[in-house]
């Protein structure tokens, strides 16, 4: 998001971590409306230009708000996206990814409850592993003539009593709805959501081999020097990478491992 949206998405967060803050609000059900208003807003390209037109007064906006949601969701997500219809937003579509974002951000407020955050992020981080493994899984779940009950029945199956429910819901959501995305760019977009509300990075670690107790140890230490904050690391084991160790930070990768070093001397070779 640029300029105006950015404003307008860290006002948006600070209201929602007020309510979050007030243990009477039901958060899981906050989650649910907010995800429901985002599909709405997908499906209305309309409604979406009007409640982010700069020429109409944030007051009308916020009373149209009011006039389509009332009766059908709860006086927090109408007070939550009134908010949000008063600021300025660059693009239309910003307003419908700021409401996803934050039903996301109230689904891991409900994991945060229970202490099960690092278990939520951990889980969405091994089933994105376990999609690029599967290509029958993916299909599955990236069929267009399938239907979102079917879909959702399959991730119950797969994940019911085995997962954190927040990590069920966050990933029947996405599969549902996936919003142009690929299910992993979701789900890593998830990982990150879940990270900062630690205050901290999240590092991608692939090695040949596992590492052990004190490696990861060792390892985080280093990164958290690197990057100044605490680094939560999601580990994967590759054995083509041939020894050595790979971490992406984000868009930043520092690559250790030797079939990147037999990469590079393969292109000077041929250069």
């Amino acid at each position: 998001m640029n300029g105006a949206s950015r404003e307008a998405l860290a006002s948006a967060r600070e209201r929602l971590d007020a309510l979050a803050d007030n243990r009477s609000v039901d958060v899981a059900k906050l989650a649910e409306e907010l995800a429901a208003v985002t599909a709405l807003l997908d499906r209305e390209a309309s409604l979406r230009r009007v409640l982010t037109d700069p020429a109409r007064e944030g007051q009308a906006k916020a009373g149209l708000v009011a006039g389509l949601l009332s009766g059908q969701v709860g006086a927090e997500t109408i007070d939550l996206l009134s908010g949000m219809v008063r600021s300025r937003w660059s693009k239309p579509r910003d307003l419908a990814d700021a409401l996803e974002e934050l039903a996301a951000t109230a689904e891991l407020v409900v994991a945060g409850r229970s202490n099960g955050l690092d278990e939520v992020e951990d889980e969405l981080f091994r089933f994105s592993r376990i999609l690029q493994s599967s290509t029958e899984l993916r299909l599955a779940l990236t069929d267009r003539t399938a239907s979102n009950a079917a879909k959702a029945e399959l991730i119950g199956s797969l994940l019911g009593g085995r997962a954190n429910v927040v990590t069920q819901r966050l990933i029947t959501r996405l599969v549902s709805h996936p919003r142009g995305r690929s299910l992993e760019v979701g789900l890593e977009a998830y990982s990150k959501l879940a990270a900062a509300r630690r205050g901290r990075t999240v590092a991608v670690v692939t090695t040949a081999v596992p590492l052990d107790a004190r490696q990861k140890a060792r390892l985080g230490e280093v990164l958290a020097r690197l990057f100044g904050r605490e680094v939560h690391l999601n580990l994967d084991v590759d054995p083509e990478v041939l020894g050595g160790i790979s971490v992406r930070v984000g868009d930043e990768v520092v690559d250790g491992s030797i079939s990147r070093r037999l990469e590079e001397a393969a292109r000077r070779l041929a250069g």
